[in-house]
């Protein structure tokens, strides 16, 4: 289940911000790439799988494609957990089940771009949210783990930055719970706030919050 978090977010996007909106279809074996040059990802949709037979359908043998009933189910979840807040993020198939493993599938995901603010704290650092005066937090999306090769990697050995598929399904918990309704709040980034889902990696905290007057 999405949080209450997640859900009012995406009503907001699709509420709001609509017209904005995006599609980005990605055939299997390659990488989706989400991105914003302003504000963060927000995903709307997610389908992975197949519904038809004309999409990344080049060079496949009819078999592949003939199924039109695979759908993953909890996909919105998966991708939105994983994306939402950023200011780009990519993905593959690796980050849902094969819910047909015959059939050649695709992942068509529909996102908008959020005003937001956004930050990211290095493994064993504190980052501080806040908002002005009479105004509350509203976390959008909050990601703990590692999910490219470039986020705080100084003085990291190589070893350790190279696994890109590390995340913790919990941030957006503990980031809501620790943050939502104040004015201003701390979280630290280490293993012992959000659970160390990779052994041996070094983490980040990336995450994006809006601030709000109460309603």
């Amino acid at each position: 289940m999405l949080s209450s978090l997640l859900r009012s977010a995406l009503v907001l996007a699709a509420v709001c911000c609509l017209t904005s909106a995006e599609t980005v279809i990605t055939c299997e074996g390659r990488m989706q790439r989400l991105s914003c040059d302003q504000g963060v990802v927000s995903v709307l949709t997610v389908a992975y799988g197949r519904t038809d037979r004309q999409t990344c359908s080049e060079g496949k043998p009819s078999g592949q494609l003939a199924n039109t009933r695979c759908s993953q189910s909890g996909a919105l979840e998966a991708l939105a957990n994983r994306c939402n807040g950023k200011k780009v993020c990519e993905v593959d198939k690796a980050i849902f089940s094969d819910p047909c493993p015959d059939t050649y599938k695709y992942i068509q995901t529909t996102y908008t771009c959020l005003p937001a603010h956004h930050v990211v704290a290095c493994e064993d650092s504190e980052v501080e949210l806040f908002c002005d005066s009479g105004q509350t937090i509203a976390l959008i999306g909050a990601f703990y783990g590692r999910a490219d090769r470039t986020t705080c990697i100084q003085g990291v050995p190589d070893g350790q930055f190279n696994n890109i598929t590390c995340s913790t399904p919990t941030a957006n918990q503990v980031v809501t719970e620790r943050c939502n309704g104040k004015s201003r709040c701390s979280v630290y980034a280490v293993n012992s706030v959000f659970q160390d889902a990779c052994y041996g990696t070094t983490k980040y905290l990336e995450l994006a919050y809006s601030c709000e007057y109460p309603l």
